[in-house]
C-alpha cells in the first residue's frame, strides 16, 4: 500500500514522540508498504524567526511570509528539520532522501491569491511523482519539507497540510495520515469526534467549532478525499504506534474524515 505520512507540531518537537513516529514510518516499509513523508515545522521556524527578531503573523493558520521570511522557512524547513528526519530514519536502518518540493520539480507553486496579501504563500499548481517513485524503487522513504518552485522561479511557502493532500493525490496514495499534536478533531461538545464527514466541514467551520490551524488541515483532508486518496485519518502523534495497524484494525484513536 502505499501511504502519505504528514509530520508536524509536537511530533516533530519532542523526542519521544518523533522516534515512535520514525518506529512506526520504518515498520509500515518494512512490511512491504511505500511511505512518503511530509513534514511542516512550524513551530521551528517561529522560534528562528523570533531570534533572528522577526514577529510571526498568522491570517487563518497560513503564515504571512516576506521574502526574510521565506529565506528563513527554506533555511530551516527544508534544512534543519528536513535532515534531522532523515537522519531519524537512517539510524533505524531505514534509507531516506530529503528534498524540498523544488526538487526535481516534484511540486509547482503558484502565489495564494488571498485579502490580505499573505507574501510568498503558495498552493499546489501542478505535481510529478516520478522522483518519489523513483526513491519507493530503491527501498526508500522520501521525506519533504513544505517548499515549493514557482513557475516564477521564486520559492514558495506552502502549508504543509496542502502539501501533503497534493502529494497523496499525486501519488494516489492509499492512505494519508496527519499526526499532530491534537487527539483529533473536536465537535460542538468537545469531545473527539472518531468519525468526520466532509459535509460537516464548512459547518464547523462557520460556528467557529474547527478554526486556525485545524481549517486548512480539514481542507486537505477534504482536497485528497475528494481526489481519489481512499483513507484519511488524523491521528495524534502519541499513537503513531497504530499507524501499521490502520489498515488492518480497528485503531480507535483520532478522527476519520470521510467523504460520507
Amino acid at each position: 500500500m502505499k501511504f502519505v505520512v504528514k509530520l508536524g507540531g509536537a511530533g516533530l518537537e519532542t523526542p519521544v514522540l518523533l522516534e515512535g513516529s520514525m518506529r512506526a514510518i520504518a515498520e509500515l516499509v518494512r512490511d512491504g508498504n511505500q511511505v512518503a513523508v511530509v513534514h511542516g515545522g512550524g513551530v521551528q521556524l517561529t522560534r528562528t524567526l523570533k531570534a533572528l527578531g522577526k514577529q510571526s503573523e498568522f491570517i487563518n493558520g497560513l503564515r504571512v511570509t516576506d521574502a526574510e521570511t521565506r529565506d528563513t522557512a527554506l533555511m530551516v524547513l527544508a534544512g534543519k528539520v528536513n535532515k534531522s528526519l532523515v537522519a531519524a530514519l537512517g539510524g533505524l536502518g531505514q534509507p531516506a532522501v530529503g528534498m524540498s518540493g523544488g526538487d526535481g520539480l516534484i511540486f509547482r507553486a503558484r502565489k495564494k491569491r488571498t485579502s490580505p496579501d499573505l507574501g510568498y504563500v503558495g498552493e499546489i499548481a501542478a505535481s510529478d511523482p516520478r522522483w518519489i517513485e523513483a526513491i519507493w524503487k530503491l527501498g526508500g522513504v522520501p521525506v519533504i519539507s513544505s517548499m515549493a518552485l514557482g513557475f516564477d522561479g521564486e520559492y514558495y511557502n506552502v502549508n504543509a497540510d496542502e502539501m501533503a493532500a497534493a502529494c497523496a493525490i499525486a501519488c494516489r496514495a492509499d492512505a494519508l495520515v496527519f499526526l499532530t499534536d491534537v487527539p483529533g478533531v473536536r465537535g460542538s461538545d468537545g469531545e473527539v469526534m472518531r468519525w468526520l464527514s466532509i459535509d460537516q466541514i464548512a459547518e464547523m467551520a462557520k460556528s467557529a467549532i474547527i478554526s486556525g490551524g485545524m481549517l486548512p488541515k480539514l481542507g486537505a483532508c477534504r482536497e485528497a478525499l475528494l481526489n481519489g486518496v481512499k483513507r484519511v485519518r488524523i491521528l495524534p502523534a502519541e499513537a503513531a504506534g497504530f499507524l501499521p495497524d490502520l489498515c488492518t484494525a480497528r485503531v480507535a484513536h483520532g478522527t476519520e474524515v470521510m467523504v460520507a
